[in-house]
């Protein structure tokens, strides 16, 4: 067996295996991936063709996060369903205008929620509350860390 062959063997078997919430986080690895690789492909003379591949990649990622929430886990189901819808449509934008802004914007957001996820999946957080940079800052009396992301997903 060839490494390559190895390898999506044992990425199969780790997504089979993994919980819901490792899912999530694996989900959000991918589109963080692709975006990545977007802003990288917007550097090249001829990469227009990859970073639109790569943010489709990402836009299919945020649909598949937003078709698998569960409506009735109540706010932050509406929250994540809002920040998703939200996100597609920068990266919607960022496509037609091949700007680099909103591909950022996205990818911070998707690190942010994607660090809360892991944080639940690895059970250092308590599974009914998600905080942000800026409700933590809040919460120490102080601003958020320039550049870092302000969603707030918490009531």
């Amino acid at each position: 067996m060839d490494s390559n062959n190895a390898m999506g063997r044992y990425k199969q078997i780790d997504v089979i295996t993994a919980s819901q919430d490792k899912l999530i986080v694996m989900l959000y690895d991918g589109a963080i991936v692709c975006l990545e690789k977007t802003l990288k492909a917007m550097d090249k003379k001829h990469g227009t063709e990859e970073a639109h591949n790569n943010i489709m990649k990402a836009r299919d990622i945020l649909h598949e996060l937003l078709t698998s929430l569960n409506m009735n886990a109540g706010d932050i189901a509406n929250r994540l369903s809002a920040i998703y819808t939200y996100m597609n449509k920068r990266l919607s934008e960022a496509n037609v205008s091949k700007d680099k802004k909103p591909v950022i914007e996205v990818l911070n957001h998707l690190k942010e929620l994607r660090e809360a996820w892991a944080s639940i999946s690895n059970g250092s957080v308590n599974r009914g509350v998600l905080s942000s940079n800026k409700a933590s800052a809040e919460q120490a009396n102080t601003k958020p860390k320039e550049g870092t992301s302000k969603l707030d997903i918490v009531g």
